[in-house]
């Protein structure tokens, strides 16, 4: 198989599509959509997003060293687009996507409502990097709806209809193709009666 070679460039995809919403302590609430974000570290619960120090949202969260990373969902598809590509400088994002503010436990940032898991975040270190500023955040709570729980409690994420970013496009499956381990995992015979 050939391959061409671009110049230096992110290609890692997909990455997660999510709605970060921050406020700045007086009154003012917003939504950015971020896909650079991720998991730093399990132990101490540790996660990432990075800003582009022009957006609307970066001077809320250096005020307040604090944020919410909202999962995303098909459903909520449209919102997060929209969110990503309006500025907070010039629309109320809750309130032309009818996103519903929710009040998380740790952090004055609100949580959205419609989002299936919500992640409460503190700043813990930023790292000004180029085009975006990483800021690197200790997770103090995770909100899990309940619409997603079995009756032995167990959490089926997958089934929320995840939003994925990739190259420009939004992607939403649940088509399971294995799961953590299973390259390794020992077959199971059938005994024959």
């Amino acid at each position: 198989m050939a391959k061409q070679i671009w110049k230096p460039g992110n290609m890692i995809y997909p990455l997660p599509a999510v709605m970060v919403s921050v406020t700045d302590g007086e009154g003012n609430d917003n939504i950015i959509t971020v896909a650079w974000t991720g998991t730093v570290c399990t132990n101490p619960a540790m996660a990432y997003i990075s800003v582009r120090p022009s957006r609307y949202s970066y001077d809320m969260i250096r005020k307040t060293g604090e944020f919410v990373i909202n999962l995303t969902t098909e459903k909520l598809a449209f919102a997060t687009d929209f969110c990503g590509v309006r500025s907070g400088r010039d629309v109320d994002k809750f309130q032309k996507m009818n996103l519903t503010k929710e009040k998380a436990q740790y952090v004055s940032a609100p949580m959205i409502g419609e989002s299936p898991v919500s992640i409460e975040c503190r700043v813990h270190e930023v790292k000004e990097l180029g085009s975006h500023d990483m800021f690197l955040a200790d997770v103090l709570a995770v909100h899990a709806d309940e619409a997603y729980m079995d009756k032995n409690n167990k959490f089926h994420l997958n089934d929320a209809g995840l939003l994925v970013y990739s190259h420009g496009e939004y992607l939403a499956g649940d088509r399971k193709v294995g799961t953590f381990g299973y390259s390794v995992k020992k077959k199971t015979s059938k005994r024959k009666k």
